[in-house]
């Protein structure tokens, strides 16, 4: 594991950092723990809010219809866009008001869902956990060995000390 994170938007600021130094992030994971539901009211439903939503609903399909219909028609014409549309409004706005009026007494609101995790953890191969914490860190990769000697002047590679001539 890398870190773990009060927010999604923390963790993945993590992976973008590592992602601009490039760095490998196809092996990471963000994973959410502790997940919770939570249902947002979006307001009280009614026959006339059931019949809007369902002729909205509706129209767009008619309209892609009519869109597909205009686009391979030998003579394309408005009317094929136009007449799809409302005709997929009114089985759309017909549909809504027998789906509210069937579920009328289980629910009379509308609402929209959403999965919030209570912390999210970055995992990582064990491998590269050294490194993508370097990178983090912003040091360089490979880290910098202090117990290795120093490089004396004529060590460089390609290069050999003069040696003294033996007595």
């Amino acid at each position: 594991m890398l870190g773990e994170y009060d927010t999604y938007a923390e963790a993945q600021k993590v992976v973008d950092k590592l992602a601009k130094a490039d760095f490998a992030v196809k092996g990471l994971a963000i994973v959410g723990s502790d997940l919770t539901t939570v249902e947002r009211i979006t307001g009280r439903l009614s026959y006339g809010r059931a019949a809007l939503a369902g002729a909205g609903s509706g129209a767009w399909l008619g309209l892609f219809v009519g869109l597909v219909l205009f686009l391979f028609s030998p003579v394309p014409e408005l009317s094929f866009i136009l007449a799809p549309a409302l005709i997929g409004a009114g089985f759309g706005m017909t549909f809504g008001i027998a789906s509210y009026a069937i579920n009328r007494r289980r629910r009379d609101f509308g609402s929209t869902h959403q999965v919030l995790a209570g912390s999210y953890r970055i995992i990582i191969d064990p491998n590269q956990t050294a490194r993508a914490r370097h990178v983090l860190a912003g040091s360089t990769w490979p880290p910098v060995d202090a117990a290795a000697p120093a490089q004396q002047p004529g060590d460089a590679a390609g290069e050999k000390p003069e040696s003294s001539p033996q007595p």
